[in-house]
C-alpha cells in the first residue's frame, strides 16, 4: 500500500500536466427590461496565448463556446445599443458545463456619444434597484472562507451585515433584527428556509437552502423596490437554476456536515425540458468521533431535498415545477448523564431533557410568457407549510457515591406550532420605449395558523423540602386564517444617458385585525453617472411588516379554560429608510463603494406597562419570546456609514474588504433611548483569496477571513429573581447599558480542483476560528457551575469543516 501511494504522489504531476481539457460554455441573452431575447449578441473569452474565443448568440437569443480550457475565465457581451457585459471569475470545470443567463441593459445613448460603464459581477438583477443591493453568485456562497455555501453566512461579508451567532446564521443588517428580513424564492414569500428554525427568527443553525441548485440571486439592505412588502430590514430575492437541457449531469459531495447527491438533465432533447433533483442527509456523529466540543453531545440529524422540473414554452415561454424542504431534529438528553459536568450547553437548558424538531417545506408552478418584444408576465402559485415542536422533562435527580441517581421525570413542557400558508404572484413588465419601463403586480398569502403549548413551572420549596411541579398551565391554543395582499406599481425612467430614476407604490393589508394595514407606502430610486468610471445613487422606502403569527395569539397563561389573547390587534410595524450612495471603478477589476444611511422605525411593540422591552432585540437565538399586553407606541433609528472595497477577480485573486460604522436605538414604552441589543457600532470584514494554477487541469485555491466587530449589548442580571425562575432574569432599568467585548474571528480554507477527462475533483477545507478565540455569546444561569450561578457561554471555538465533491 505505501508503494501503491507514492505511485500515486510521483505520477499525480504528470496527470495534471498530460493534457488540456476544455469545456463547453453555452446560455442564453435577453433583454434586461422585457426578458425578449437578443440577437447577433457577440459572446467572447480571451485565451492565456491572447487569442480570443467567439460566438454570437442566434434567433432565440442562445450562444454556445466549444473547447473552452478549463480554469477561471471572464466572459465578455457586447451589442450594439447595449451597455457591455463582463462576467468575471466564471469557473470552467471539465465535470460540468456552464450555462450562463444573461440580462444586457439597453442603453439610451447615441452611437459614439458616451463611452457606458459595462454591467459586472455582483450588480443587481432586478432593474427597479438603484441602491443597497447587490447580486450574489453560487461561487460566492463557496469561495468566501466561513461561508459553508449558506447565503446567510454568505451575506455577513458584506457590508453593513453581520452574522448573530456563531452556531446560527442569523444576519443583522444595519442594527436591525434578523426578524425582520424576508426570503423569496421564485417570487413568493416563504417560510424560514433552515433546519431547527425557531419561531419568529430568520435563520438557523443549518440552512436548508443548497447553493448547488440556486441560480444567481440579489440581496437588498434597504430602500428596496416596491415589489419587496413585509420587511423593515432587508430581504433575499432567491432563484433556483434549470438542469442541463442537453445532458445528463451528476455530483455527489461527502462533507463534515453531510452527504450529498444531485442528478440533472434533459426530460426531453426535442422540446429543451430539463429536470433537477437534490437530496442531503447529515448526522454530525463525526464530531463526536473527532473528540470536537460543539456545546451539546446530542447529535442533531437534518436531511432536506430540492427538486425543479422545467419546460420550455413556445414564444420565449417557460413553465417550471419546483420544491424543497428539510426536516430536523434533536434530542437532548441530560438523564443519562453518570456524574455532574461544569459544563453548559449552547443549544438547551441545562436541567432538563429537551426533544426538538423542526419541518419546512414549499413548492410551486412558475409561468413567465414574453407576449411581445416589450412585455412579459410572470406568476408563481405555491404552497408552504411550516413545523416547530418541542417537549421538555425535568430532570430530578441526587447524587450518590459521586454519581447522578435520576428520582423523576416529570413532563414540564410541549408545544406545537404550525403555519400553512398558499400564496398567488404575478406581475406585468412593459417596456414603454427603451427610456422608460413599468411593473405592476400582486402577492397574496393565506395563512393558516395553529399553536398549541402547555407549561409547567418548577417549585422551589424552603429546605429541606424539595421542590415540585405546578400544575398546567395553556399559554397557546389558537387555530385561525388571514389573508396578507400586496399590489405594487414600479416606474423606471432612463432620463439621460447619466440619470435613471425609479418610483413606485406599495401597499400592505393583513387581515388578522382592523390595525395591520398600510395604504400607501412610497419608493424611490436615483442612479446618476459622474463620469470617470463614478456615480451617485440615492433610495427612500417606507416599509412595513407583520408580526410572527404566534405573538398574536399568546395568552394569559390560564390553568383551566380558554388562555386569554391580549395582542390580537397588534398592527404592522413600520420604517422610513433613506441612502446615499457612490461607487467609483478605481481600475478595470476595482471597485469602492460608499453607503451612509438613516432608518426611522416607528409603530414597533412594546409592553403597555413602562418597560425597557422592544420587539427590536429579539428575533435571534433558540428561545421563543413570551410577550406581555404589547402596543405599537414605540420607536427606533439606525444610522451609519458603510465602506466596501472589492477587487474582481483577476491575476489569480481577489479580495473583499468591508467596513461600517453605525448607532442603533430605540425607545421603549418608559420612554428613555437605549441601545438596542444588536449596537456594537462597528464591524469590519476582509476576505482574500489567491488561485494557484497546478498543470494544465488543476488549481489550488488559498483564503481567509478576518471579521472584528464590536460586542453585544447585555444588562445587569437581577440574580434574586434568576435564582426563583432557575433562568437568568434582566434587570428592567439598567437595559442594554453594558457590552460584551469585542467579537474578533479568523477562519481559512483551502481548496484543490483537478479535472479529468468529463469528472472533476474538488477537495475542500474551512477552518473556522483558526485561533480558538473565545467571544461571548451571553450569560446563563448555571447554580451547579463552580464559577456560578452566572456563567459566560462562548461562540463556538476552532472547527475544521471538510468535504469532498465529484462532478461528472
Amino acid at each position: 500500500m505505501k508503494k501503491l501511494f507514492l505511485l500515486c504522489i510521483i505520477l499525480l504531476p504528470i496527470g495534471l500536466a498530460a493534457q488540456t481539457l476544455t469545456q463547453t460554455v453555452r446560455g442564453t441573452v435577453v433583454d434586461k427590461e422585457s426578458k425578449f431575447p437578443l440577437i447577433g449578441v457577440s459572446v467572447s473569452t480571451t485565451l492565456e496565448d491572447g487569442s480570443i474565443l467567439g460566438t454570437v448568440s442566434d434567433v432565440d437569443g442562445t450562444f454556445r463556446l466549444s473547447n473552452v480550457p478549463v480554469g477561471r475565465r471572464t466572459i465578455n457581451l457586447s451589442y450594439l445599443g447595449y451597455e457591455p457585459a463582463i462576467l468575471n471569475n466564471i469557473v470552467i470545470s471539465s465535470g460540468r458545463e456552464v450555462i450562463l443567463n444573461v440580462e444586457m441593459d439597453e442603453s439610451i445613448a447615441e452611437l459614439m456619444e458616451v463611452t457606458v460603464l459595462a454591467q459586472r459581477n455582483g450588480e443587481v438583477r432586478n432593474e427597479m434597484a438603484t441602491v443597497s443591493a447587490r447580486q450574489f453568485s453560487v461561487e460566492e456562497t463557496d469561495r468566501y472562507a466561513g461561508s459553508r455555501g449558506d447565503p446567510g453566512r454568505m451575506a455577513s461579508n458584506f457590508a453593513g451585515v453581520q452574522g448573530a451567532d456563531d452556531s446560527r446564521n442569523d444576519i443583522v443588517i444595519r442594527g436591525n433584527s434578523p426578524q425582520g428580513v424576508l426570503w423569496r424564492l421564485e417570487g413568493v414569500n416563504i417560510p424560514n428556509p433552515n433546519h431547527f428554525a425557531i419561531p419568529g427568527t430568520g435563520g438557523g443553525p443549518v440552512t436548508i437552502l443548497n447553493n448547488k441548485y440556486l441560480a444567481n440571486s440579489d440581496f437588498f439592505t434597504g430602500a428596496f423596490p416596491a415589489e419587496f412588502g413585509n420587511s423593515i430590514a432587508g430581504a433575499f430575492d432567491l432563484k433556483m437554476r434549470n438542469g442541463n437541457n442537453e445532458k445528463h449531469e451528476f455530483s455527489a459531495q461527502l462533507g463534515f456536515l453531510g452527504t450529498e447527491l444531485l442528478a440533472e438533465g434533459p426530460l426531453s432533447k426535442e422540446k429543451k425540458s430539463s429536470y433537477l433533483l437534490s437530496y442531503r442527509y447529515s448526522t454530525l456523529q463525526l464530531f463526536t468521533f473527532l473528540g470536537i466540543d460543539v456545546g451539546t453531545d446530542a447529535i442533531p440529524q437534518y436531511q432536506d431535498a430540492a427538486f425543479r422540473v422545467n419546460f420550455p414554452q413556445k414564444k420565449g415561454g417557460n413553465l417550471a415545477i419546483w420544491g424543497l424542504g428539510g426536516i430536523s431534529n434533536i434530542d437532548i438528553i441530560l438523564s443519562e448523564q453518570e456524574a455532574p459536568d461544569t459544563s453548559t450547553l449552547i443549544f438547551g437548558s441545562n436541567d432538563r431533557d429537551q426533544y426538538f424538531g423542526s419541518t419546512m417545506g414549499v413548492g410551486g408552478i412558475t409561468w413567465t410568457q414574453p407576449t411581445n418584444e416589450n412585455t412579459y408576465f410572470k406568476t408563481t402559485v405555491s404552497a408552504s407549510y411550516q413545523e416547530v415542536n418541542s417537549n421538555h422533562d425535568y430532570i430530578f435527580r441526587h447524587v450518590e457515591d459521586g454519581l447522578f441517581v435520576v428520582d423523576s421525570l416529570p413532563a414540564i413542557l410541549g408545544y406545537k406550532f404550525a403555519e400553512t400558508k398558499y400564496s398567488a404572484y404575478g406581475f406585468v413588465n412593459h417596456k414603454i420605449n427603451k427610456k422608460q419601463t413599468i411593473k405592476a403586480g400582486l402577492n397574496v398569502d393565506y395563512f393558516q395558523m395553529n399553536y398549541l403549548d402547555s407549561v409547567r413551572t418548577i417549585v422551589v420549596n424552603p429546605d429541606p423540602d424539595p421542590s415540585t411541579v405546578s400544575d398546567w398551565r395553556i399559554r397557546w391554543d389558537a387555530s385561525a386564517g388571514a389573508v396578507l395582499v400586496q399590489p405594487y406599481v414600479n416606474w423606471k425612467l432612463k432620463a439621460s444617458e447619466r440619470l435613471t430614476l425609479t418610483a413606485g407604490l406599495t401597499s400592505l393589508y393583513f387581515s388578522i385585525n382592523n390595525n395591520s394595514f398600510s395604504p400607501l407606502e412610497p419608493r424611490l430610486g436615483l442612479s446618476y453617472d459622474l463620469g470617470s468610471s463614478s456615480k451617485l445613487s440615492f433610495g427612500y422606502g417606507l416599509h412595513s411588516q407583520i408580526l410572527p403569527g404566534y405573538l398574536y395569539y399568546y395568552g394569559q397563561e390560564t390553568i383551566v379554560g380558554d388562555p386569554q389573547e391580549h395582542n390580537l390587534n397588534l398592527g404592522l410595524q413600520k420604517s422610513h429608510h433613506l441612502v446615499l450612495g457612490y461607487e467609483k471603478l478605481l481600475g478595470s477589476n476595482l471597485r469602492l463603494k460608499a453607503e451612509t444611511y438613516y432608518q426611522y422605525l416607528f409603530d414597533i411593540p412594546v409592553e403597555v406597562e413602562p418597560s425597557s422591552f422592544s420587539l427590536l432585540n429579539s428575533g435571534s437565538g433558540f428561545s421563543r419570546f413570551f410577550p406581555d399586553t404589547l402596543a405599537n407606541t414605540g420607536t427606533g433609528r439606525n444610522y451609519g456609514i458603510e465602506l466596501t472595497l472589492e477587487k474582481f477577480f483577476s491575476q489569480g485573486y481577489y479580495f473583499l474588504i468591508t467596513g461600517s460604522v453605525f448607532d442603533s436605538k430605540y425607545r421603549g414604552s418608559d420612554d428613555i433611548l437605549r441601545n438596542t441589543v444588536f449596537n456594537g457600532t462597528y464591524a469590519f470584514n476582509g476576505v482574500v483569496a489567491k488561485e494557484f494554477k497546478v498543470g494544465k487541469s488543476a488549481a489550488l485555491n488559498l483564503g481567509g477571513k478576518v471579521t472584528c466587530a464590536g460586542g453585544r449589548r447585555y444588562g445587569p442580571v437581577d440574580l434574586e429573581e434568576s435564582k426563583k425562575q432557575l433562568e437568568i432574569i434582566w434587570e428592567d432599568e439598567g437595559a442594554f447599558t453594558l457590552q460584551f467585548p469585542a467579537y474578533f474571528r479568523f477562519d481559512a480554507k483551502a481548496s484543490f480542483r483537478w479535472n479529468r477527462p468529463k469528472v472533476t475533483h474538488e477537495f475542500s477545507v474551512d477552518f473556522v476560528n483558526v485561533l480558538d478565540r473565545e467571544n461571548i455569546l451571553t450569560l446563563t444561569f448555571a447554580p451547579d457551575h463552580p464559577d456560578g450561578p452566572i456563567v459566560e457561554e462562548y461562540q463556538l471555538g476552532f472547527l475544521p469543516i471538510f468535504f469532498y465533491k465529484l462532478d461528472f
